[in-house]
């Protein structure tokens, strides 16, 4: 099969679909859909913008259809759960699309916005519920969601999932899920903590596996450039001259750092957007409608973003910073390339993140290409500042002169150390203060004699401090 229309789906889908522009399925959809149309178990690794959406959305709004219209209140029939708020609004709305002419209800639970009309939305029931686990666990605590009716249950980006932390969470949701239930887990990297949690949640899956885990686009130019740290945005600037790059989206690794890359473009009259963990749910949609509409060329964004992009048209993804984790890469640089089309893929690389490039070489069992035609390649190169020439070992360090020798006191401009009660303390600029500690004076000769007249140790008295019961005291206080 390699036809939507030898699905044997209802004509209303088949309808949507076609106003979709769509005809012929991908390779995930052509091995996916007839397996969860006969209700097994699956698990589904394919690349991304492979149109893994499709390939669960649509075989369950058909499964749907046998019991249409019947809901119970503050119930829902299929639990789809997303890492984040970005990737569910994007499951959302091609839901809605797939089922647009069929009477379907389906909501939107996450983070980040009021939870009102969500509540209002979940009040009557709904056959498709879109969540965050965070938000909908806080609602499901309020008894506010019942899942004790769900019949289906998706998992999308599970590996995302438990790499933001929510492995606790999905217990704690599963563990409210009936043990009767259909379960579909899709991802474009297959770590072995998925497969614990699939082995333990799945009942005999299906794998279907159209390209191997952490497999990058076929369709993807990669490149990694060679800068130093401090001459990135320098290297931004440069690239961004080119008018060949016509929507961008480059990715930080921290919320600050995409806020600073976002003000630069905006300094050299590049138009941009940032979206971070910050960012309020309509900001953060705000600037990713921009994006889409060509309103602004570059959208910055951190990994919360990576997979919940889903824009056509983007011809370059640019890492500004490499990624700790090496499947987050092959997520970076597949929101380029999607549907068929090419894109390009330029990582900045410093000395420092050299370590990080081996990690993807290694995860994605292939070079990535070094792309020298730059004006930084030779500064990007060299090694640290002080160790040498290119590839120089670093010097063994030299021994101090005059180790384990007592240096002269240098602290010329201490204050003077308070004494105990009605002495005068001792001046630490080695001057004869009077010794009001009842130790005998330091008069020892030689190298060590500078030493005589400094704050007796056993008196607890230091530049700027009180006697040792007073300092016990203070602690106390």
């Amino acid at each position: 099969m390699s036809k939507f229309t030898d699905l044997g789906l209802r004509a209303p889908i088949l309808r949507a679909i076609e106003e979709g522009g769509y005809e012929t399925m991908t390779p995930i959809q052509s091995q996916a859909i007839p397996q969860i149309l006969e209700g097994k178990d699956l698990i589904g690794v394919a690349q991304t913008g492979t149109g893994k959406t499709a390939a669960f959305s649509l075989p369950i709004i058909q499964m749907l259809l046998k019991a249409e219209g019947q809901r119970t209140a503050k119930a829902t029939r299929t639990l789809i759960l997303a890492p984040t708020r970005e990737l569910a609004v994007q499951i959302s709305d091609n839901v809605r699309a797939y089922s647009k002419h069929l009477h379907l209800r389906s909501t939107l639970v996450y983070g980040g916005a009021s939870e009102k009309p969500q509540i209002k939305a979940m009040q009557p029931g709904v056959d498709i519920l879109i969540a965050t686990p965070g938000r909908l666990l806080d609602l499901m605590n309020r008894s506010l969601i019942n899942l004790r009716l769900v019949e289906f249950l998706v998992l999308d980006e599970a590996d995302r999932m438990l790499d933001m932390g929510f492995i606790r969470d999905i217990k704690k949701i599963i563990a409210q899920l009936p043990k009767k239930r259909q379960t579909v887990l899709f991802s474009a990297t297959m770590p072995k903590s998925v497969e614990t949690l699939a082995n333990s949640i799945l009942i005999n899956p299906v794998r279907v596996e159209v390209a191997p885990a952490a497999t990058t686009a076929e369709k993807v130019d990669q490149h990694v450039l060679m800068v130093p740290k401090h001459r990135k945005r320098d290297l931004l600037e440069h690239v961004l001259k080119d008018d060949a790059i016509k929507r961008v989206l480059i990715f930080t690794k921290t919320k600050h750092g995409a806020n600073r890359v976002s003000d630069f473009l905006e300094k050299l009259g590049i138009t941009s957007g940032a979206i971070h963990g910050n960012k309020s749910q309509n900001a953060r949609q705000k600037a990713l409608n921009e994006f889409r509409a060509g309103d602004i060329r570059a959208l910055v964004a951190t990994d919360v973003a990576a997979r919940g992009i889903d824009v056509d048209g983007v011809t370059h993804v640019i890492n500004f910073e490499l990624p700790n984790e090496p499947d987050s890469y092959v997520h970076r640089i597949g929101r380029t390339a999607r549907a068929g089309a090419t894109g390009i893929s330029l990582s900045f690389c410093d000395i420092e993140e050299r370590a990080f490039l081996k990690d993807i070489e290694k995860n994605i069992r292939q070079p990535v290409p070094l792309f020298e035609d730059h004006p930084f390649h030779d500064e990007g190169m060299a090694e640290k500042p002080g160790t040498g020439k290119k590839g120089a070992k670093p010097s063994a360090r030299k021994p101090r002169q005059n180790a384990g020798k007592h240096k002269e006191n240098r602290r010329i401009n201490q204050p003077k150390a308070h004494g105990s009660e009605g002495g005068s303390g001792a001046s630490a600029t080695g001057g004869g203060g009077e010794n009001t500690s009842g130790a005998a004076p330091n008069a020892r000769p030689g190298k060590h004699s500078q030493r005589k007249g400094r704050p007796s140790h056993k008196t607890g008295n230091k530049p700027g401090g009180g006697n040792r019961s007073g300092n016990r005291n203070a602690r106390s206080a």
